[in-house]
């Protein structure tokens, strides 16, 4: 039996959202991540990546999907500063902290959040999009458009190196 609906809205975070956004990213990146990387590396990673980024929530340009019931099932948004670099060229912004509940993956939360940050980014004068995306999510990217650079590692401190791939697309 298919799942039933399921009715989200889609609305700016506040950072009184940061604890519920935590919550889902603790609860999300384990399973999600399982099955592209290594326990131990997963063990060491999740602490520093599984915390919702104030400014992040402050921007206006982050999101969160709610139910009417108020769990957050996803969240990501955008943003004009890179996690790479401290400066970028003028009219690219950045993918940032994207998450989705496992319960509901292939729903088209997701989706519905990134195409609201990404129309958002264009209206802002975003022409350029870089993200830097787990291996689990490269598939979901490129339904997005988007297309890998390189695979890099980021440096997650304390000699933690996380693999990603670095995408990119245009408006």
């Amino acid at each position: 039996m298919p799942p039933l609906p399921l009715i989200y809205t889609i609305r700016p975070a506040e950072i009184g959202d940061a604890e519920r956004v935590t919550a889902l990213l603790q609860l999300s990146y384990p399973v999600l991540l399982e099955r592209d990387y290594p326990s131990e590396l997963l063990r060491r990673a999740l602490p520093r990546i599984s915390v919702a980024r104030p400014e992040l929530l402050r921007s206006g340009s982050y999101y969160v999907a709610e139910t009417p019931q108020g769990q957050i099932v996803a969240a990501g948004g955008w943003s004009w500063s890179s996690p790479l670099c401290a400066s970028t060229p003028a009219g690219m912004g950045h993918i940032r902290h994207v998450v989705t509940s496992p319960d509901f993956v292939r729903r088209g939360v997701a989706r519905a959040i990134l195409d609201r940050a990404m129309d958002h980014a264009a209206e802002e004068g975003v022409r350029r999009l870089e993200c830097l995306s787990t291996r689990t999510a490269v598939p979901f990217y490129e339904a997005l458009g988007f297309k890998t650079l390189a695979e890099i590692e980021l440096s997650l401190g304390l000699d933690v190196r996380f693999p990603a791939v670095h995408m990119t697309t245009l408006l």
